[in-house]
């Protein structure tokens, strides 16, 4: 219905030679005789209807025309130009646009209200659908990039320590995030004419009131990862000294006293501390 139309309109240079052609002819006429009062005014309200259809489209930059309510079409082409002077004429710009949004707060998949706010960056690309679709493309950008990023926010979760099933986060999928945002981005702009260049989420958080329990609960989760590492780590280091030891004949070990060395050796791997040496005077058994 509002498909965009290219014009290329006649050059602007030949009208102003006209215009002027008219002016010295109404002047050849005035010094001549006043017989010809009524054609020097029509070739004056000619030289005055000209005047309105001269325009500049300036790079990156659109007029859309209209005429008595039909759209006529677009100019893209950069330069001077003359159209119909009845027209009417609606700057576009082409240029491409930032839209940094606002940081709002919804849930994520797993209903924990998080913050997050995104950058889009987009440009008009059919001015037809841009001046005629929509009331405001402006304000039209600025909703539909918020229902977009609420939207994506609600089939992800913020990470995946509550789903470890979660193939793509909102914290660590971010290429894939923004892949999935510029194209429904695009899918709801498409309407109004508007090419999304880019789409990136600029600002991701827990909300306030559970920052600092997802904080705590993250480092938690740091510290179980690294006394398990460290446990797998001791774990080896014993089985390599058991075998060692019994490679190379140092000594016998009976199964309690095994069970002794792995304690002592697990206690020295995986403490926190620096181990105190103590000199054990006695045997194992007294």
């Amino acid at each position: 219905m509002y498909q965009e139309k290219i014009i290329t309109p006649p050059s602007g240079i030949r009208m102003i030679a006209v215009f002027f052609a008219l002016i010295l002819l109404c002047g050849l006429l005035a010094m001549a005789t006043q017989s010809f009062l009524v054609l020097e005014i029509i070739l004056i309200a000619c030289g005055i209807l000209i005047l309105p259809g001269f325009i500049i489209n300036n790079p990156n930059e659109a007029k859309v025309l209209t005429l008595f309510g039909q759209y006529v079409g677009t100019v893209k082409t950069d330069g001077f130009f003359w159209v119909n002077p009845l027209t009417i004429k609606r700057k576009v710009s082409l240029k491409a646009r930032n839209l940094n949004g606002h940081q709002i707060k919804v849930n994520d998949k797993l209903g924990n209200p998080i913050e997050i706010a995104a950058v889009v960056v987009w440009q008009i690309k059919e001015t037809a659908k841009a001046t005629f679709a929509v009331e405001d493309y402006l304000q039209y950008v600025s909703i539909q990039s918020e229902a977009a990023v609420r939207h994506l926010a609600n089939i992800f979760p913020y990470d995946n320590f509550e789903d470890e099933e979660a193939t793509i986060t909102l914290k660590d999928g971010a290429e894939k995030v923004s892949s999935l945002l510029e194209a429904e981005l695009s899918e709801r702009l498409s309407r109004a004419g508007i090419e999304v260049v880019e789409a990136r989420i600029s600002h991701l958080a827990y909300a306030q009131e559970i920052a600092s329990a997802m904080l705590q609960r993250q480092q938690a989760t740091a510290v179980i990862a690294a006394r398990k590492l460290i446990v797998e780590g001791a774990v080896g280091m014993v089985e390599m000294a058991l075998d060692r030891l019994s490679e190379k004949n140092i000594v016998e070990l009976d199964e309690e006293r095994k069970a002794a060395m792995v304690s002592n050796l697990l206690v020295v791997l995986c403490g926190d501390r620096n181990v105190q040496p103590v000199v054990n005077t006695g045997t194992l058994y007294n």
